[in-house]
């Protein structure tokens, strides 16, 4: 059973979700406002917020960015404007997955079991194992590297940079686990969709983008020249080499 916190203003929508997700056997509250919602998220302490943009009042924009400021509890955005602007802003708030209206229950819950391995501590993903298949990542010795100023620990999912911590929303962090478990090997975006969010529609690729400026704004000395989440031209990221 998960704790998932409904941000949304259409009560139609409102009732098909609390439906679809008790029915899975989840407990949901469910908030008509971001004005609502920020105080439901101290007092229900939910696992996972499904946020709706076109909010009255406070935008959805601006509830995602208030949570991030705070809390690092996965947001998956639920919106009815499915073009490319409107995704990628909403990524850039913060958000970790972003799904179009009207959403089925087997989406919606396939979505959110894939944002909340993100943030479980298990072993194999600190070890780099994130999934089989084509593309694996290197098992490591030590649980706790150093590349450069940057120190990651495998077992503790913590980050530092040059001794402070770095706090990295769930997809940011599992990003930088998995590609700096093969320094300067070179990942695609469809490969890193498959391996750190576990899904590969079309169009998603911008999931990863957003992510890698989200993560090199807060790992990076210049996130417009980064040394660590690297671009390699016409095929996808890196880390390093440094």
């Amino acid at each position: 059973m998960t704790r998932v916190l409904l941000i949304e203003d259409d009560t139609a929508v409102q009732k098909g979700v609390t439906l679809a997700l008790r029915r899975r056997g989840h407990e949901i509250e469910v908030a008509g406002s971001g004005e609502a919602g920020l105080p439901a998220l101290q007092r229900f302490e939910p696992e996972l917020v499904l946020l709706d943009l076109m909010l009255p009042g406070m935008s959805g924009l601006e509830v995602c960015r208030r949570i991030r400021e705070e809390r690092q509890v996965p947001i998956i955005i639920l919106s009815a404007r499915g073009d490319d602007i409107d995704m990628v802003v909403g990524l850039e708030a913060g958000a970790d997955d972003y799904v179009v209206k009207p959403a089925s229950g087997e989406v919606l819950e396939a979505r959110m079991r894939a944002v909340l391995r993100r943030v479980v501590p298990q072993r194999a993903t600190a070890e780099g194992d994130v999934d089989a298949g084509a593309v694996s990542a290197p098992q490591v010795e030590t649980q706790v590297e150093t590349h450069g100023a940057l120190a990651i620990d495998r077992a503790g999912l913590l980050v530092s940079k040059a001794g402070a911590e770095v706090v990295l929303a769930p997809s940011e962090l599992k990003l930088l686990l998995f590609l700096s478990a093969a320094p300067g090997q070179v990942f695609s975006r469809q490969q890193l969709l498959e391996q750190v969010w576990e899904h590969s529609f079309y169009g998603d690729a911008r999931l990863v983008d957003a992510c890698v400026m989200r993560l090199r704004a807060k790992i990076e000395d210049d996130p417009r020249s980064p040394s660590y989440v690297q671009t390699v031209r016409g095929f996808g990221y890196r880390f390093g080499p440094l």
